[in-house]
């Protein structure tokens, strides 16, 4: 088991460089082709749409190839991706590259994360926070990597480290045992549903699974809305300099980082429901402080709590909808991640908009409402698992 969460773990970070490394060295990457921003946007969007592509499919990759062949497919796709981003090719084998990126990345964060939830009991929260720290630490490091491969004048051999990273773990997946659970690893899921098992979404199931779309879809969103424009809502709220502002990002992603080493713990000593409605509450709360803050370091401050309040709300919320549709793992965490990284894509068109339109504190209110909307779709949840668990209790009564 140390094995296998260990290479889970360092898939996560592989998934967190890939993430962001296009975005780290996007200025001089669109320097060298002589291209405007939107053609930036472009190669962003493009990458999403393969990672949305990626989990969507994974469910019936799976049937076929099962968790490891899965795994070595689609880190093979994302290495390629990356070395052809290494070589600078002409920009439209670059677009053709983008979405074959994120279908590895995707498929990879689906696969683990099914894998996970599935395979170890009771700490799943823990193991599920676990790999979401090292996300965040492959997003909080490569921009770093990629500043200091700036400096030195070799920007695009970012691209490079990404892909290495994605070979090795390839040959890993490929060659290494990870003892009892080889089986896990090689079954293909069934079909063919055993009787009395349930594979579908219907009447509870239904409502619970449209509550938990809603929820990644906005909380996704809301993540991806404050990493790209908070720097812009610094700048515009307090004529910070862009470096300054910059570094609320990097607050941002530490504060996440060490959340989320605490939040599977803590999420199974109050519950999971209860653990989200209080982190979406806190969220509310700093968000609500962010947009009253007369001062920057106030601000920081509040960002920082932010950070802390968020971290564990998607590993806890994909295993508190995989336990409250047990049997669904596989289908549930791809169509959950795919949700969430459609909302990471529109979500932050909404908030570019607004900071047009409603300016600074109508797009820190937007922000809050969303916090509010998430407030109320975990609570409906829980009260569900509720009742659902008193009208057990009275007929067992």
């Amino acid at each position: 088991m140390k094995k296998f969460l260990t290479m889970g773990s360092l898939s996560y970070l592989l998934i967190g460089l890939a993430h962001v490394v296009a975005g780290s060295v996007m200025p001089e990457l669109l320097r060298h082709y002589g291209l405007p921003y939107e053609a930036g946007g472009a190669l962003i969007f493009s990458q999403f749409a393969g990672f949305l592509l990626g989990v969507l499919v994974t469910p019936a990759v799976l049937t076929v190839a099962g968790p490891r062949k899965t795994l070595v497919l689609a880190a093979g796709l994302l290495t390629a991706a990356e070395i052809t981003y290494t070589v600078l090719p002409p920009w439209g084998v670059m677009l053709a590259a983008a979405p074959v990126a994120g279908v590895g990345f995707g498929t990879i964060e689906a696969v683990i994360g099914a894998l996970v939830i599935s395979s170890t009991g009771e700490k799943r929260a823990v193991y599920m926070s676990r790999l979401e720290v090292f996300f965040g630490i492959g997003a909080l490091v490569i921009p770093i990597l990629a500043g200091i491969c700036i400096w030195l004048g070799f920007w695009n051999t970012s691209f490079l480290t990404v892909g290495g990273l994605s070979l090795l773990l390839a040959i890993l997946w490929a060659r290494l045992s990870f003892g009892e659970l080889d089986a896990a690893l090689a079954r293909k899921p069934k079909t063919v549903p055993e009787p009395g098992q349930e594979t579908g979404y219907r009447g509870k199931a239904l409502v619970y699974f449209s509550l938990f779309v809603a929820f990644f879809f906005l909380y996704v969103g809301l993540e991806m809305s404050l990493v790209n424009f908070f720097p812009s809502i610094l700048l515009e709220k307090f004529s910070m300099e862009s470096a300054g502002a910059s570094v609320s990002v990097t607050l941002f992603w530490l504060a996440m980082a060490v959340g989320r080493i605490f939040a599977g713990t803590l999420s199974m000593r109050v519950g999971y429901g209860k653990y989200l409605v209080w982190g979406c509450a806190g969220t509310l709360l700093c968000l609500a402080g962010l947009r009253l803050a007369p001062y920057y370091g106030l601000t920081f401050g509040f960002l920082m709590l932010a950070g802390l309040a968020m971290a564990g709300l998607f590993s806890i919320a994909l295993v508190y909808a995989s336990h409250l549709l047990p049997g669904r793992e596989e289908r549930t965490t791809s169509l959950l991640i795919g949700a969430g990284g459609l909302g990471g894509a529109v979500l932050p068109l909404l908030t570019g908009w607004s900071m047009d339109h409603w300016k600074v504190f109508g797009t820190q209110s937007l922000l809050a409402a969303v916090s509010l909307l998430l407030i109320l779709m975990v609570g409906a949840a829980l009260v569900m698992e509720r009742a659902g668990r008193t009208v057990r209790t009275e007929r067992t009564g």
